[in-house]
């Protein structure tokens, strides 16, 4: 990680901003809040390197609309995005923009760190990604097709009890196919399952 690198919080909500800096100052990392995307947005290109923590769903620009930015302006800075209950669509959206992570609140602070330092450990390595890529795809074929369509159903944001409608089975059916993806997937949360779905290239 290098030692410069900056997390860049983005967050419309003062208690929220001012709880992750306390939370990440006191672990050790460099901080700057922002009370909103265009606030951050103005300051480019001139923000110092690391990697950028922000909400989804803000007034004015939103999480995806700083991706899309971020996007246009060439700049490859890792992002985390924070999501509410149910914010699984947008969360899909914004990894297919470039979002390295995200993760549901409320989230627990050594999964945020985790994640944050991951972000900054890997920004920038081409090689481990193209690794993690082979791998997750390997694991996804030893998905079932049932079990590949409950993790589309997943992917998409459905609860287990849509899940069940669409395939025609029970919900109680359904949450043991999910937890055998888990399992096959190798992942400890939704959001990691995701993530690894769409670096795999699922869609």
């Amino acid at each position: 990680m290098p030692v410069e690198a900056v997390v860049h919080v983005i967050d419309d909500d003062d208690a929220v901003r001012d709880s992750l800096s306390f939370l990440l100052t006191a672990a050790g990392l460099t901080i700057t809040a922002y009370d909103s995307a265009t606030a951050f947005v103005a300051k480019l290109p001139r923000v110092a390197a690391g990697c950028i923590v922000t909400d989804i769903r803000m007034p004015g620009l939103s999480g995806v609309d700083l991706l899309k930015r971020l996007k246009l302006e060439g700049i490859r800075m890792p992002v985390i995005v924070m999501t509410g209950h149910g914010d699984v669509p947008l969360a899909v959206e914004a990894m297919k923009l470039g979002a390295v992570d995200f993760l549901e609140k409320p989230f627990d602070d050594d999964h945020l760190l985790a994640a944050i330092r991951s972000a900054l450990d890997r920004h920038g390595d081409d090689d481990k990604r193209a690794e993690r890529e082979v791998a997750y795809r390997e694991r996804l074929k030893t998905l079932s097709a049932r079990e590949q369509q409950v993790l589309d159903g997943l992917i998409a944001g459905h609860p287990n009890k849509t899940i069940a409608y669409d395939l025609g089975i029970s919900a109680r059916t359904v949450e043991v196919y999910r937890a055998n993806v888990m399992t096959k997937m190798q992942a400890g949360s939704l959001s990691e399952l995701v993530r690894m779905a769409m670096i795999a290239g699922r869609e």
